[in-house]
């Protein structure tokens, strides 16, 4: 029996194992936690988002410069697939106001208990505190184990490494000069789905006061590197350093570009969206007699606590005394972005193996029989479920290529 190995025990290989297992070979799963999945589990504390119901196409665009190369990945292993998947685990789905696709009961440890049960059932081995050391000259694997260093040989191998986001559970890039040093093409890593720091800093009342405080229903519009004006709507928070949230996320990957490209990007936050201009000047225009200013704000316009806070940040006490100043503040309000926050704090990361490095079924040109899959590959997707399926859908293609890869060996 021809044996594999997995190095890396998230979504991404533990689903090449699930194929690989199921194509008749003897797979090892190695990871170098206490624990597999931790990641996958963190995604699941506020609630397990596994995909989304759009239809297939708009699906797909989600992936942005990489939308045509994820798209056979996808086609192998759709979103519906997943869905069909997930219930023969015997844990049923369902979809959200938005279209986000949940399990009931929202969170990830009853899942990965039921699939970590199938996969032991079916003979998959888990080896786990086996840290990645890379590989010999005869290109067995090297790990790094409590008892010392073990090398193992295998017919062909998964690395499923992830990026270089939240390092404490695992991810922490470290393959990338092993990769490197034996002429694999990477794109460099960097934050995906990530808060950004303000030029210049908060001021301390509102870092002490409104730092971790929502801006509900707000309008986000700037220009990406390509000069195109990206606007979109939803939901951020004001962070210690600038702001982050859904809509941020959503965003940061036209963010991160424009910012490499000009050095900063000035967005405009729109802090009445469902409001016209004219009605906004009209109301902050009405006469409010011996009420203060913010009391005014939130009588006739809602504004208050953090939007008012973030007002007084940007406006001088003058402008923000002036009432059509005032207005084109709360439809257009001005942010400098600097910088993205550090790779380690990012819900994902960017970057990775570049597809130009892999064949069709995700196996390394450089180093035949070595596959990878997941979050390592060079490919970026906002949240909402598109990271986890593509997760999902490279590891179930990474395990198809390594068995037609040993059959035709075996032929």
């Amino acid at each position: 029996m021809k044996r594999v190995a997995i190095v890396g025990g998230g979504p991404a290989g533990l689903m090449a194992a699930e194929s690989l297992v199921c194509g008749g070979t003897q797979v090892d799963v190695y990871d170098a936690m206490p624990s597999v999945g931790r990641k996958f589990l963190l995604a699941g504390v506020g609630g397990l988002n596994l995909t989304h119901a759009e239809a297939f196409d708009a699906f797909v665009s989600r992936y942005g410069a990489r939308a045509g190369l994820i798209r056979p990945l996808l086609e192998g292993f759709p979103p519906d697939a997943l869905r069909a998947w997930v219930h023969g685990l015997g844990i049923d789905t369902f979809v959200g106001s938005s279209g986000r696709v949940f399990p009931t009961g929202m969170k990830a440890a009853p899942l990965l208990r039921a699939w970590l049960h199938r996969l032991r059932k079916a003979g998959v081995r888990i080896h786990v505190r086996h840290r990645w050391a890379g590989g010999d000259e005869t290109g067995a694997l090297r790990f790094t184990t409590p008892t010392g260093e073990c090398v193992v040989g295998a017919d062909a191998t998964v690395l499923a490494l992830g990026g270089a986001s939240w390092p404490k559970l695992g991810s922490d890039g470290a393959w990338v000069p092993w990769l490197t040093a034996r002429g694999v093409e990477l794109a460099p890593l960097q934050p995906s789905n990530c808060g950004f720091d303000v030029a210049g800093g908060w001021s301390e009342h509102l870092r002490a006061a409104f730092a971790g405080q929502p801006l509900k229903t707000v309008g986000l519009r700037f220009a990406d590197a390509a000069g195109a004006v990206r606007e979109r709507r939803g939901e951020l928070m004001l962070s210690d350093t600038g702001i982050e949230g859904g809509l941020v996320y959503a965003l940061s990957a036209p963010l991160r570009e424009a910012i490499a490209a000009r050095g900063a990007v000035t967005v405009e936050l729109d802090l009445l969206p469902d409001r016209t201009p004219a009605r906004v000047l009209a109301e902050v225009s009405h006469p409010r007699g011996a009420r203060s200013l913010s009391s005014h704000l939130q009588s006739r316009t809602g504004i208050k606590g953090a939007k008012m806070a973030l007002l007084r940040e940007v406006l001088t006490p003058d402008e923000i005394k002036a009432p059509a100043t005032l207005a084109r503040a709360i439809k257009s309000l001005p942010l400098t972005l600097a910088a993205p926050r550090p790779i380690a704090e990012a819900i994902s990361s960017a970057g990775g193996v570049r597809f130009e490095a892999l064949d069709a079924q995700l196996m390394l040109r450089a180093l035949p029989g070595v596959f990878c899959a997941g979050e390592m590959l060079d490919w970026d997707a906002p949240t909402g479920g598109y990271l986890l399926t593509a997760c999902f859908a490279s590891g179930r293609a990474a395990g198809q290529g390594v068995l037609d890869y040993l059959r035709a060996r075996s032929s």
